[in-house]
């Protein structure tokens, strides 16, 4: 039976990415979207349409209810092998002075809260302790967490700031119990992200300040996330790989 993989916001951008690449690496899969269905519908017809088993299943990771929902959709391609906790979001570009709650409460529900809980699913079933095989968890964070993205998402750094604790101590956390937990921090990427923050342009006017002189793509980073859960990186864990061009 093929392994199977959920990976979290997997209908565009990055998630898209690692979901083609891990359907190409015989992996089932299960996706999650909270919008955008129509994109999340057409990625899995045109994998079924290539042999490939994956199922796409609407879900707010901030919702612990909708989280449990997801992971019990997902059990039905078979035991989970891995998670790929990409799902997050960022606001329109502001200075930390005109930030309200609301708007540091979504981000955190989705980029960190929505991460744990999935986390929290996946141990459920992967932990050697609790009956499973073992498995691996990745994380996607962001360059951000070291960079702060100053004027512009502090708020989406600071979440992302999180993610890279999250990862390390939950990494030491379940490391007896046959679970690996690394992350991948994306730096300048080419995404639709950058237009929901209101730059679309984003990715042009900032790529000379990366020492390779473009953005990268989403393939780029999908590569990473694979070779993570893969068993070629089976000594790794706790580790936080930038995919930033050298910023």
């Amino acid at each position: 039976m093929a392994p199977v993989v959920i990976v979290t916001g997997g209908n565009r951008g990055i998630g898209a990415a690692t979901v083609r690449l891990a359907v190409s690496a015989g992996y089932a899969v299960c996706l999650s979207y909270r919008s955008h269905a129509e994109e999340a519908n057409e990625l899995v017809a045109d994998l079924a349409s290539q042999g490939g088993r994956v199922l796409a299943v609407s879900a707010d990771v901030a919702s612990e209810a909708e989280v449990a929902q997801l992971f019990a959709q997902a059990d039905s391609l078979g035991p989970l092998h891995a998670l790929v906790n990409n799902a997050g979001i960022l606001e329109t570009q502001m200075q930390v002075a005109d930030m309200d709650a609301a708007r540091l409460t979504r981000v955190f529900a989705v980029n960190v809260i929505g991460s744990f809980l999935c986390a929290r699913e996946a141990i459920h079933r992967l932990s050697t302790r609790r009956g499973g095989k073992g498995g691996s968890i990745v994380n996607v964070s962001s360059a951000a967490s070291r960079l702060g993205s100053p004027g512009e998402y502090v708020d989406y750094a600071a979440s992302k700031g999180a993610i890279d604790t999250f990862t390390l101590g939950l990494a030491k956390e379940v490391a007896a119990e046959g679970i690996r937990v690394n992350a991948v921090r994306p730096g300048l990427i080419e995404t639709a992200i950058h237009a929901s923050g209101g730059e679309p342009g984003r990715v042009s006017r900032l790529k000379s300040a990366v020492p390779m002189q473009r953005g990268g793509r989403p393939e780029e980073v999908a590569q990473a996330i694979l070779w993570l859960l893969s068993d070629a990186a089976s000594y790794c864990t706790g580790s936080l790989l930038d995919v930033s061009g050298g910023r």
